[in-house]
């Protein structure tokens, strides 16, 4: 095949194309497309050296692809069977009033952490969020911060597409980045709890009208699995994905030659989860359900894949690094700043992800930083400001928390610091420690 090596300003441009088009409110997928062909035909390649670049550049993310459709199994039963929402209410009744907040924020983080999409473990906590913000007279702007910091601090910590596509951006297992970023979780949830308990007067109240649904939503929660039953899918992924880095750490040779890729991992826990519940039979609607959701992220993907093939085949990499040694500044900050500068022109933590791990993981590594730690910080920059108005996920959260554009504006900031804490700990902890 012939190679050709772009220009790197040609590429900055084709990159720059691609976020103006996502910003522009084009479909992400061809916003990405277009700007790698942009790029490609503007850095000096021909039509058929253009093909070339995204089709290598698409196949490098084919790996990434396989996980995320075996991921959307274990979303489809915890979101459709109904399990994700009985953790949640199980943690906020277990905690009581008196801890209200922190309760919320944390079945947020857990059901984001099990595998359910960040905008889903949301929408379903957020009835309960309303229910006893109204009660204990919390306001919103408080609940959004504490389920949205919540759901921040567990979807790194997730087997969700956007740590897929960290860990394997880099070469990492995918427990092995979760773990990393634990610690970093923790300071997240502690943030967002007292962020959220310092706006707990500020701004508007819950109002009766923001509970007129909840009756009917009550009248399902006997249809709901049991707390036991619900606990089998995370469970077993948790387990299954652990045996890895467990054998590496006791030194057991059965458990460390096993490798128990995400890609097994996810539908056995999901299936196995199923039958615990009783729910077998919908297995193949949960499959469906899951897959539908996944759609949009492996088309997403395709696209980023592209826009990393133009960015990889040009000199952009060896600029960027060029550029940091002249300026005497550390390498390392160029993994956190990237996972943020992408998310908030993609408004998304996965597409984010893939942008800056495509775009930069090159240059990230040409500085000697560590792989793990490379996609911890990239990572976790990814939640730093996704939140914008021209992402789904604001406008998401704003319905669910049955708020206006200008109340929803006043929590990206708030959410911005618990995003900034989980990143500033994982710089410290894997890229100067």
């Amino acid at each position: 095949m012939e190679t050709v090596v772009v220009s790197w300003w040609a590429a900055l441009i084709g990159l720059g194309l691609a976020i103006g088009l996502i910003l522009w409110k084009l479909n992400p997928v061809y916003s990405l497309l277009l700007g790698a062909i942009a790029g490609a035909l503007i850095g000096g390649a021909n039509l058929l050296q253009t093909i070339n670049i995204l089709i290598a550049g698409s196949q490098s993310v084919v790996g990434t692809i396989l996980r995320v459709l075996a991921a959307g199994m274990l979303a489809g039963v915890m979101m459709e069977s109904g399990s994700a929402e009985t953790l949640a209410r199980a943690i906020v009744m277990k905690l009581g009033d008196r801890l209200a907040i922190f309760a919320l924020a944390l079945s947020t983080m857990v059901i984001t952490a099990v595998g359910v999409f960040i905008p889903v473990a949301v929408l379903i906590v957020a009835p309960i969020a309303l229910e006893a913000g109204q009660r204990m007279h919390i306001s919103k702007l408080a609940l959004l911060v504490a389920l949205s910091g919540g759901g921040k601090a567990g979807n790194i910590i997730s087997p969700n597409p956007n740590t897929i596509a960290a860990a394997k951006g880099f070469g990492v297992e995918l427990s092995q980045l979760m773990i990393a970023d634990f610690i970093p979780a923790l300071f997240g949830l502690a943030v967002a709890v007292i962020l959220a308990t310092l706006l707990k007067n500020k701004g508007s109240k819950v109002l009766d009208e923001d509970l007129a649904n909840l009756a009917t939503e009550k009248a399902e929660v006997s249809d709901l699995p049991s707390l036991g039953r619900s606990l089998v899918t995370p469970l077993v992924a948790i387990v299954l994905l652990l045996l890895n880095p467990i054998g590496s750490l006791l030194h057991i040779k059965s458990l460390t030659t096993l490798n128990l890729d995400a890609l097994y991992v996810l539908p056995i826990a999901a299936v196995v989860g199923a039958l615990a519940m009783g729910r077998g039979r919908q297995l193949k609607a949960y499959a469906k359900a899951g897959m539908d959701r996944m759609t949009d992220v492996v088309l997403i993907l395709i696209g980023a894949g592209a826009i990393g093939g133009l960015i990889t085949s040009s000199s952009l990499p060896q600029q960027v690094i060029a550029l940091i040694k002249g300026a005497h500044v550390s390498g390392t900050f160029l993994a956190p700043i990237s996972g943020i500068l992408m998310a908030a022109a993609a408004a998304s933590t996965s597409t984010g992800v893939i942008l800056a791990t495509g775009s930069f993981g090159k240059a990230i590594l040409g500085f000697g930083v560590a792989p793990l730690a490379a996609a911890a910080m990239v990572h976790t920059g990814g939640i730093v400001i996704d939140q914008l108005p021209h992402g789904n996920y604001f406008h998401v959260t704003a319905n669910a928390m049955h708020m206006t554009i200008g109340e929803r504006s006043k929590g990206i900031m708030y959410e911005a610091l618990v995003g900034l804490t989980t990143v500033v700990v994982a710089t410290v902890m894997w890229g100067f420690m």
